[in-house]
């Protein structure tokens, strides 16, 4: 069981704090992501249904789902399915690939951790005595 602590040089370093801290190993494309592409993103996830869509995809892994079994799964009619998905894919949060006759969406991580990295990127910058320090360190 991992307890999400690495033993390295006799130091115990969490992995957790060590990719979200370390703005060094963050891919180029959100590690200075612009507030237009931001406000795109939210605004396409700020739709209940995107929002189910991209969730479930995220959930999906590396691997993906297929167009049809996210449409069973989601109970989504196919014409309603497919605009949402063309909406997430325009912002980048979602990726489709032709797998033989097959459709599989993505989740676009990069893209979503570039987000999320957007948002936390300045948390309690403006405040004197910040607790925030204290809240990340503790995780």
């Amino acid at each position: 069981m991992s307890t999400g602590f690495e033993e390295i040089g006799g130091a115990y370093i969490s992995n957790i704090l060590e990719i979200w801290f370390d703005s060094r190993k963050l891919p180029a494309q959100y590690s200075g992501m612009k507030l237009i592409d931001a406000a795109s993103r939210l605004e396409a996830l700020g739709n209940p249904t995107r929002l189910r869509i991209y969730r479930t995809l995220v959930r999906a892994g590396q691997s993906g789902m297929p167009v049809g079994r996210l449409q069973e799964k989601l109970k989504v009619a196919p014409s309603t399915l497919s605009h949402h998905v063309k909406s997430l894919v325009s912002v980048g949060l979602i990726r489709q690939v032709r797998e033989g006759t097959t459709l599989v969406c993505h989740a676009e991580y990069d893209t979503m951790r570039g987000l999320v990295d957007f948002l936390v990127a300045e948390c309690c910058a403006d405040e004197a005595t910040s607790r925030c320090n204290e809240t990340k360190t503790a995780a």
